[in-house]
């Protein structure tokens, strides 16, 4: 990709990302809390089925973040560990193997909400950074511009 397309594009994130600041800093807040944040995490560790709760939370954040640039893919790494971490389903023998099952859940809740606190973080930004931070290169590569 050209640098003047790689910097279009760049400048486009960072509008939708700004268009959507409000609503992006609710969501964040909401997947911050006690109840979709630290008591998710908590069951996880109590080895509780209610872990399994965590992927629709991970399924709004990933739509929202989809949504700020539709038309491109996000990052393959990024869907893998997604796809790993949802759609999965609770059954009594995953007590078994507690970690092989429910670590892609939390892998995945953690990526898209680090991803989502990276947009928030640098929602404030005016122009697309010449030296980047880390975070918002992060968000770039989500978005397969870096």
């Amino acid at each position: 990709m050209r640098h003047e397309e790689k910097l279009k594009l760049e400048r486009e994130l960072l509008t939708a990302i700004k268009n959507r600041r409000q609503a992006l800093a609710e969501l964040l807040e909401t997947y911050s809390d006690h109840g979709r944040y630290e008591d998710r995490i908590y069951r996880f560790y109590h080895q509780s089925f209610k872990i399994y709760a965590i992927q629709d939370s991970t399924a709004t954040i990933v739509a929202e973040l989809q949504s700020l640039m539709p038309e491109r893919e996000l990052n393959p790494f990024f869907r893998q560990i997604v796809e790993e971490g949802t759609g999965n389903e609770f059954e009594m023998s995953c007590n078994e193997d507690w970690l092989r099952h429910t670590r892609p859940i939390v892998e995945a809740f953690f990526h898209a909400r680090f991803m989502l606190e990276m947009c928030v973080r640098y929602a404030n930004l005016e122009e697309p950074p010449q030296t980047l931070p880390s975070g918002w290169a992060a968000v770039l590569y989500l978005y397969g511009l870096r």
